[in-house]
């Protein structure tokens, strides 16, 4: 059972890339299921949404790291036992666009940094020991540099900035999200690609190909 998590802020890249890996297992033929947190299509998601949205409070740290973790675990607890838990059990490759990972990038940072290490043990043992969440074979960390990611989201929502949650809009908030992404990668110990060279953004294809090199045991 191979569990691989695709992972960045906003603009890194990690939809593209997820699918790019599913099309290659695909065409050799793997069983494999692509997922995306959040399951914006599902009942599930619909605190994540609230949130978001600004319903709960304008801002990111409106909602403490704690509560907003729950939200997100819950609509992951679902997707699972709902959608994906047997093709899991049977061996197929699941890919994720985001997956548990994802509270460890965008909730800690809204703690003091002493108490980092305490979250991380608190979420790791909430998702994958209470409800019983399928723990990550390999995580892969897309690190873009967050000028670049903005402009690439500044591409996407073109005309329509009004669109940004409140996570898009806090660049202040994706700061402390990279710092934290960075050291929640280093305690455990995920695979971290570098997304930019020299101020530009690395292309699709290479990243791509250091993203099948790290993940090719697994496989």
């Amino acid at each position: 059972m191979s569990l691989i998590v695709l992972e960045g802020l906003d603009g890194s890249g990690k939809g593209t890339q997820t699918e790019l890996l599913y099309q290659v297992l695909e065409s050799r033929g793997k069983k494999v299921r692509k997922i995306t947190f959040p399951d914006y299509a599902s009942p599930s998601s619909s605190l994540v949404k609230m949130y978001l949205n600004g319903e709960f409070g304008k801002g990111a740290n409106a909602v403490n790291a704690y509560a907003a973790s729950a939200f997100y675990a819950v609509d992951r607890f679902a997707s699972f036992r709902r959608d994906w838990e047997e093709d899991y059990r049977r061996g197929a490759v699941i890919l994720c666009d985001r997956y548990t990972t994802s509270n460890m990038i965008y909730q800690l940072g809204k703690l003091p940094s002493q108490q980092w290490r305490e979250y991380l043990s608190w979420a790791e043992d909430f998702e994958y020991e209470k409800l019983g969440l399928p723990r990550p074979s390999r995580v892969i960390y897309l690190d873009m540099p967050l000028e670049i990611s903005q402009k690439l989201l500044s591409r996407r929502y073109e005309g329509h900035e009004e669109k940004k949650d409140i996570h898009e809009r806090d660049l202040a908030f994706l700061r402390d999200c990279r710092r934290s992404a960075a050291f929640a990668a280093k305690e455990l110990s995920w695979q971290v690609i570098p997304c930019a060279k020299s101020e530009e953004p690395r292309s699709l294809d290479e990243i791509h190909g250091e993203i099948l090199s790290r993940v090719r045991d697994l496989l």
